[in-house]
């Protein structure tokens, strides 16, 4: 039996991570529910083993339904009936043995029917879903709204929504219309009060929905009369069994086929507030959206491993000129550069998953009691790891799931262009992730701040800090050096920029590039040093592949100009 958890040992050494006993700790309470319900955790040790019993669980799920009904979703994909969706007959399939499974309200607490998970684990389900079907992950790790939910709205909206999402319903967040796709500060559709009925009703039109047609979605609407920026904007609950939204159409896409992507018509649809009016760009949204990048990081990396899997199988299996292509040097170096991408891919993901976790924890806990100073610091520096960490683990795991999707389709040869191989299915799902969620453009606007700020540089030193070995101190003293490359061209630029305003901006992809090359090479040699079997040789080739592409990007800063900035202006 296939099973997409026991297979990839990398996950499990991830879920063994140090930090992992203070997020359960967090987490837990204190192991305060183990005396309210009788499948609650007694200690850190039991929590991990109802962890991995729990991804067991979803990985046998992955590997025996969801990968089994890909192809066929992919073929027959979603339609509109009625006004509403309805999914492919294999969509149905998988929510179903999910639903089976149990597996709804992965982080949600017990007292909402939910599984209390930590986000880490709830990444490393989004993983195994993803790489069985990228598309349906759109679907299953929507259900990260109800975190959203749980962390903003009131205990009776709590109480009512929460349940239904562990039980097993769909979700969705609707945010962009025609007129406003990143620019979610433009957002019109209007929820207005109805003082009869004592509920919001929302008019307009939304569109780019993905699982548009969820039973709970989280929409981002205008109710302040005669605004037009981001202080007019608030979150509201809409139920999909109060009626009140049409699905006009289902975009015909490239890839991500089971993925319903909506465009909605609100027709004096009912709605709850969420939280604050005027916060809803502000506050909520900018959660929600940091919450989905994380899961669209989780949802590349796990496109990572099938194009992996995929390709690598095919070069064992795929014999020329009497020897399998694996044998063969050129094929051999891609498959290994393609494990490598996908390993440190992996490994940003789940340090900033961690990061995260820990934020969240101690930010749940303060709405319970007030913090110690300890834990106020402690929330404060992880905030601020988990902000920074966040736009580079999104931008870098979509641009290598793209890149190893590519390189299993040439692995492939021709074959890998017909739909007979599940590789082109793969391609055609990797382009979208780097543009949604914010493209990764936008991820640099979000990270270059940290490049100027400093959270980059700190970290490079802390994990500078950490033990070396033998085996590893040789690429430890080569990203020592490329640490000190970072601060002179950081330097250079901010110099530059003094003296022509936008010269940064110019290069701030290369600035933010340069800092996740170290970074993900760090995490990558704590590994090797730990476990030299797994992770040495994947470690040695990723530094080497680092060190390139961070001399390329040096080389093009130092000899660029302050005028440069003009030659590529519109």
């Amino acid at each position: 039996m296939a099973n997409f958890y026991l297979d990839n040992k990398d996950l499990q050494y991830h879920l063994s991570h140090p930090l992992m006993k203070r997020i359960i700790e967090l987490k837990e309470r204190n192991f305060a529910d183990a005396k309210l319900y009788d499948y609650a955790p007694q200690d850190t040790e039991d929590a991990l083993d109802s962890y991995r019993r729990v991804l067991d669980i979803v990985g046998e799920v992955c590997g025996e339904v969801i990968a089994a009904n890909a192809e066929s979703v992919d073929h027959e994909g979603p339609r509109v009936v009625n006004d509403h969706v309805e999914y492919a007959s294999g969509t149905v399939k998988n929510i179903e043995a999910l639903i089976e499974a149990g597996l709804g309200g992965m982080t949600l607490p017990r007292k909402y029917d939910g599984l209390n998970m930590p986000v880490t684990c709830f990444a490393m389900a989004n993983e195994m879903v993803a790489r069985a079907d990228a598309g349906f992950e759109n679907i299953w790790g929507l259900q990260d709204c109800a975190e959203t939910i749980n962390e903003f709205a009131s205990e009776e909206i709590k109480m009512k929504f929460l349940p239904r999402v562990s039980a097993g319903e769909t979700c969705a967040m609707d945010l962009t219309e025609p007129d406003a796709g990143s620019d979610l500060g433009a957002v019109m559709l209007k929820a207005s009060w109805d003082e009869e009925a004592q509920t919001w009703r929302l008019n307009g039109c939304k569109r780019f929905i993905t699982n548009g047609d969820g039973d709970i979605s989280l929409v981002l609407a205008r109710t302040e009369e005669g605004t037009k920026d981001a202080r007019g904007l608030s979150m509201l609950i809409y139920d999909k069994r109060d009626g009140g939204v049409k699905v006009r159409r289902i975009e015909n896409k490239l890839g991500i086929k089971g993925s319903p992507t909506c465009e909605l018509v609100f027709n004096n649809a009912p709605a709850t507030l969420v939280g604050d009016r005027k916060m809803g760009l502000i506050k909520y949204v900018m959660s929600l959206m940091n919450a989905a990048r994380l899961g669209i990081s989780a949802q590349s990396t796990g496109l990572c491993e099938a194009a992996y899997r995929e390709a690598l199988k095919y070069a064992q299996e795929r014999e020329q000129f009497g020897k399998p292509i694996i044998k063969f040097a050129a094929v051999a170096e891609m498959l290994k550069n393609m494990e490598a991408k996908t390993l440190a891919s992996r490994a940003l993901l789940y340090e900033t998953a961690r990061f995260v976790d820990i934020y969240k924890q101690l930010n749940h806990i303060s709405h319970d009691r007030s913090l110690e100073a300890e834990e106020r610091q402690e929330m404060k520096f992880y905030n601020r790891l988990a902000d920074g960490f966040t736009p580079l683990a999104k931008m870098f795991a979509s641009e290598y799931a793209n890149e190893v999707a590519y390189d299993s389709i040439q692995i492939h040869g021709g074959s890998g262009y017909m739909k007979d191989y599940a590789c082109e299915r793969l391609y055609r799902d990797a382009r979208i992730m780097n543009i949604y969620e914010g493209t990764t453009q936008l991820q640099v606007v979000a990270a270059i701040n940290h490049v100027t700020k400093g959270t980059y540089l700190e970290q490079i030193m802390r994990y500078e800090e950490e033990a070396t070995s033998e085996a590893t101190k040789p690429m430890f003293d080569k990203l020592v050096e490329l640490r000190k490359t970072y601060e002179s061209i950081v330097e250079r630029v901010e110099n530059m920029d003094k003296e022509s305003a936008g010269y940064k901006d110019f290069h701030a992809r290369r600035l933010v590039e340069i800092a996740g090359y170290i970074i993900m090479s760090h995490i990558m040699l704590r590994q090797a040093r730990e476990v030299e079997s797994d992770y040495l040789n994947p470690t040695k080739i990723f530094v080497k592949y680092a060190v390139k592409k961070i001399a390329e990007a040096v080389t093009y800063i130092e000899a660029s100009e302050g005028s440069d900035v003009e030659l590529f202006k519109a």
